[in-house]
C-alpha cells in the first residue's frame, strides 16, 4: 500500500533514503515533522505522534521499553528530539492501578487531572519536557507507533450529525467510532478497551475531535496515517461535487466579493479603529484572511447560521473562541464605479455594525461564561472575539501577537473546511456549549496559561522605524524587537528596508505564515518603502500598515540628511531646500498623518523624532544640516503640543555617529579628517579612516568614548516604553557629554 498508493488529497513526503539513516527517535521526529508539513493533515501547535522505543535503563542497564511522544506545546511540522517526552511505558501502564483506587473516576474528576501531574514519576532519563494530556492515548494503545492528527477531513466526519454511520460507511469495521471524550485518562483507557474489542481496527475516529490510528512499523503507521485521511477526503470530495460543489457550497452566494484593491482600501480605513475597539483589555494584533476559500464562506448563505454553532475540534475553539463574530450586511449590488464615497459610507456602515456586533457579542460572551462556570473555574477572560466574518470582505483574526493572529485565522481556515466537508456529507455539528466551556476553562489549560513567561516590555506593540535601512535606524529596530516589539521597517530604499525586516524575522526564527494573503502574510518585521517628503507615499505606507498588523502604537523617526557645502562653502538653493524637506517637513508629514491613525484608534502612542547635538551648537560648513535640525528641535515641542494627549511627542539628538552610520561615506570621513587636519592616507581603509574620525569626536566629549548607534537606540526605547510616560516635549541628547551644547 505505502509503496503503490497515490494521493490526491494530502502530500507523501516520505523518503525511505532520508528515514533509513536515522535511529528510532529520529525517525519519530521525521515522521513527524512530515505529517506537521501538510495542513490538511494536523493544524499549527496540534496532533501528536509516539513511538515506543527499547532502551537502556540508565540506573539498572536492562533494557525498558520507553514512550517517546510529542510532548506539550511545541509543532508536529517543527518539532525537535527536545520536544518529546520520553516515559517509562510501565510506569505509564501501572498507573491504571493509581486512577482505579480514586473512589470517584471520570472525564471530569479531580482523578483525571491529578493523572497528569503523576506523569512525571514515570520520566525516562531526567527528560524535562512537559507531558501531554494525550500521553494515556498513546501509551494505552497496544502499537509500537501511534499518529493523532486533526485532518480537515477526518473532523468533518467526526462533526457530521451522523458520525457513526458515517465512519462505518467510509471505512468499515477498520476504524473505530468513539462519541467525544475530553482528552485524558479515561479517553486513554476506552481507545485500550476499543483496541481489546476490535482487534482487526488500525485507528478511531474521534468525536468532534480528530483521528487516531496506528502501527507496529512507523512507515506503515505514517502511510496509514495518509491512507484513512485520503478515504474520508475522497468521499467528501465525491459528495461535494454532486451537490453542485463550489456553486452551492453552504447554500450558495449572498454577498458578492469586493474587488482586492476595494477590500483593502476598506481594511485599511477600518482596521485601526478596529484594533482599538478590541483592544480595551490588552492590544491585539490583526491578520486578514481574504483568500478564495474565506471569502466563500464569509459570502454564503448559511455563513451566519454555521457561524453561531462555533467550532468542532477543540484544538479550534481554543483560538478562535466559541464563536466568531459574524457581521450581517445588507446585500448591495456592485456600483458603476467603487468612488470615494462609496468607500467612505462602506467603512461608516461597518463601524457602525461592529460597534453593535461588539457589545452583542460580549453581552453573549457574559452570558455564556455565567451559564456554564463551576465553582472553581478560573475568572472569564477577555470577551470580545478573536475571529470577525465580514461579508464580502473576509476574515479578520485578531491575537496578542502577529503569530497568534496568523495561527487563529488559519484555525478558523480549516474550520470552514470542516463544516464544509459535513455540510457535503450530512449536516454539521458543534461541541455541546458546555463541553466547550470545560475545554476552554479547563484548570489544566489555565495553569498552562499561568507557566506561560510574562510578557516583553514591548509585547502587543507594532512600532514603525523610519530609516531602518541602516545606521541608527537599524540599530533602532534590532534593539526594540528584542523586547517583544513587532517592526515596521521603513526606509526610502524598499531593499534597505526588506534586508533589515528580514534579520529581524531570521534573528528570532519568525518564518512567514501560511494564513493570511499578501502583505497580512508576515512576520515579527515586515520591509516597506517610502519617501516621507511625499504625504501620498506616507499615508499608503500607514495603509500597508494597518493591513499587515491591524495598526501601530509608536513611530520613530531616524531618516535625515546633510548636506555637504561645495568647494565655495555655499549651499545651493536645491540642497537646503531638501536639507529642511527631509529633516523637518518629513517628520511633520508623518506625524500629520500618523495623527489621523492614531486618533482613529484610539489607543496611546509615541512619536519620536531624530534631531541633533548640532541643533544647538553652531558648526561651520553645515548650516543647512544645523538650522533644520533646530527646526527639528522646535517641532517636537509643538507636535508634543498637538498630538496630546493621546501620543506623547520626544526627540534623541545625538552628536555625530560616525560608525555605522549612512551619513559618514567615505568620502565625507576624508573630507572631515582634512577638515580638522587629522593625519590620513587615501590608501587607507575605509575602517581605519572610520576610526580616526570617531575618536577625534571623541575626545572632544566629557566621556571620551565614542558614540555608536546602539548608544542612541537606548535613548529611542526609553521614549517608546512606559519608564518615561510621563515625558513628552523634550529632547534627549545622546552626545557623550558636550558643554557647549548645555542649556543656556
Amino acid at each position: 500500500m505505502a509503496q503503490t498508493q497515490q494521493f490526491q488529497y494530502v502530500a507523501n513526503l516520505w523518503q525511505d533514503d532520508e528515514a533509513g539513516k536515522l535511529d528510532p527517535v529520529g525517525r519519530l521526529i521525521y515522521r513527524s515533522n512530515k505529517l506537521g508539513a501538510d495542513q490538511r493533515i494536523t493544524n499549527t501547535g496540534g496532533g501528536n505522534t509516539s513511538a515506543k522505543i527499547a532502551e537502556t535503563d540508565p540506573l539498572t542497564r536492562q533494557p525498558v521499553d520507553v514512550l517517546w511522544v510529542k510532548g506539550s506545546g511545541g509543532d508536529l511540522r517543527t518539532s525537535t528530539r527536545e520536544n518529546f517526552s520520553s516515559l517509562y511505558q510501565s510506569k505509564l501502564l501501572s498507573l491504571q492501578q493509581v486512577y482505579a483506587a480514586y473512589p470517584e473516576r471520570g472525564l471530569k474528576s479531580r482523578a483525571e487531572d491529578d493523572m497528569v501531574a503523576m506523569y512525571n514519576h514515570t520520566t525516562f532519563n531526567l527528560n524535562p519536557r512537559a507531558s501531554s494530556i494525550d500521553t494515556p492515548l498513546h501509551s494505552f494503545i497496544p502499537a509500537r507507533h501511534v499518529d493523532h492528527t486533526h485532518p480537515i477531513a477526518a473532523i468533518s466526519v467526526a462533526a457530521a450529525a451522523n458520525s457513526v454511520a458515517l465512519t462505518k460507511e467510509i471505512y468499515g469495521d477498520s476504524v473505530v467510532h468513539l462519541p467525544w471524550m475530553r482528552p485524558g485518562f479515561e479517553l486513554g483507557l476506552a481507545m485500550q478497551e476499543a483496541c481489546r474489542q476490535n482487534p482487526q481496527a488500525i485507528g478511531i475516529m474521534m468525536g468532534q475531535h480528530g483521528l487516531i490510528n496506528w502501527s507496529d512499523d512507523d512507515r506503515e503507521c505514517y502511510f496509514r496515517s495518509l491512507s484513512l485521511i485520503e478515504k474520508a477526503a475522497a468521499f467528501i470530495e465525491a459528495k461535494y461535487a454532486a451537490k453542485g460543489g463550489d456553486a452551492t457550497a453552504f447554500g450558495g452566494p449572498l454577498h458578492a466579493t469586493l474587488p482586492e484593491k476595494v477590500r483593502h482600501q476598506v481594511l485599511a480605513r477600518l482596521l485601526p479603529w478596529f484594533r482599538g475597539q478590541v483592544s480595551g483589555n490588552k492590544r491585539l494584533l490583526g491578520t486578514v484572511q481574504d483568500d478564495e476559500k474565506a471569502l466563500r464562506f464569509v459570502n454564503s448563505r448559511d455563513a451566519e447560521r454555521l457561524a453561531e454553532l462555533g467550532t468542532s475540534c477543540p484544538d479550534h475553539f481554543l483560538r478562535t473562541k466559541i464563536k466568531p463574530l459574524y457581521v450581517a450586511l445588507d446585500p448591495v449590488p456592485a456600483p458603476a464605479e467603487y468612488t470615494e464615497a462609496w468607500i467612505a459610507a462602506q467603512v461608516a456602515d461597518l463601524k457602525a455594525r461592529l460597534t453593535a456586533g461588539l457589545t452583542k457579542y460580549r453581552a453573549d460572551y457574559a452570558a455564556y461564561y455565567e451559564k456554564c462556570k463551576r465553582a472553581n473555574s478560573p475568572a472569564m477572560r477577555d470577551p470580545n472575539p478573536t475571529v470577525v466574518l465580514l461579508p464580502g470582505i473576509g476574515l479578520v483574526a485578531w491575537g496578542k501577537d502577529k503569530s497568534e493572529s496568523r495561527v487563529t485565522a488559519e484555525f478558523y481556515n480549516c474550520a470552514i473546511e470542516v463544516m464544509r466537508g459535513a455540510e457535503a456529507i450530512d449536516r454539521y455539528i458543534s461541541l455541546p456549549l458546555q463541553e466547550a466551556f470545560d475545554i476552554e476553562y479547563w484548570l489544566l489549560e489555565e495553569a498552562k496559561l499561568r507557566r506561560m513567561p510574562p510578557e516583553k516590555e514591548l509585547a502587543r506593540q507594532v512600532i514603525i522605524v523610519i530609516g531602518a535601512g541602516s545606521g541608527i535606524g537599524r540599530e533602532v529596530a534590532h534593539r526594540l524587537v528584542r523586547e517583544g516589539a513587532h517592526i515596521v521597517c521603513v526606509d526610502v530604499k524598499l531593499e534597505t528596508a526588506q534586508a533589515t525586516a528580514k534579520e529581524l524575522n531570521d534573528k528570532l526564527g519568525a518564518s512567514i505564515g501560511v494564513a493570511g494573503t499578501g502583505i497580512s502574510n508576515c512576520g515579527v518585521a515586515i520591509g516597506l518603502g517610502c519617501d516621507i517628503t511625499q504625504r501620498t507615499a506616507i499615508r499608503a505606507m500607514l495603509d500597508q500598515v494597518a493591513l499587515a498588523y491591524g495598526g501601530f502604537d509608536s513611530i520613530v523617526v531616524t531618516a535625515g540628511i546633510f548636506v555637504a557645502p561645495d568647494t565655495t562653502g555655499h549651499i545651493p538653493d536645491d540642497r537646503w531646500g531638501l536639507t529642511f524637506l527631509i529633516n523637518v517637513t518629513g517628520s511633520y508629514y508623518v506625524a500629520d498623518e500618523a495623527a489621523k491613525t492614531w486618533r482613529e484608534q484610539g489607543l496611546p502612542g509615541n512619536l519620536v523624532l531624530t534631531t541633533s547635538a548640532n541643533a544647538v551648537v553652531a558648526k561651520k560648513g553645515s548650516v543647512a544640516y544645523d538650522t533644520s535640525k533646530a527646526a527639528a528641535n522646535h517641532l517636537v515641542r509643538e507636535l508634543a503640543i498637538e498630538l496630546s494627549p493621546l501620543v506623547r511627542v520626544n526627540g534623541v539628538a545625538p552628536a555625530t555617529v560616525v560608525q555605522g552610520s549612512a551619513m559618514f561615506p567615505r568620502d565625507r570621513v576624508i573630507a572631515s579628517l582634512a577638515k580638522y587636519n587629522i593625519p590620513y592616507t587615501e590608501s587607507e581603509s575605509s575602517e581605519s579612516l572610520t576610526t580616526k574620525l570617531a575618536r577625534f569626536y571623541a575626545d572632544r566629549t566629557l566621556t571620551k568614548n565614542p558614540i555608536t548607534p546602539a548608544d542612541q537606540a537606548e535613548a529611542f526605547f526609553l521614549l517608546v516604553t512606559n519608564r518615561l510616560s510621563k515625558t513628552t516635549g523634550q529632547i534627549i541628547a545622546v552626545d557623550g557629554g558636550l558643554s557647549e551644547g548645555f542649556l543656556r
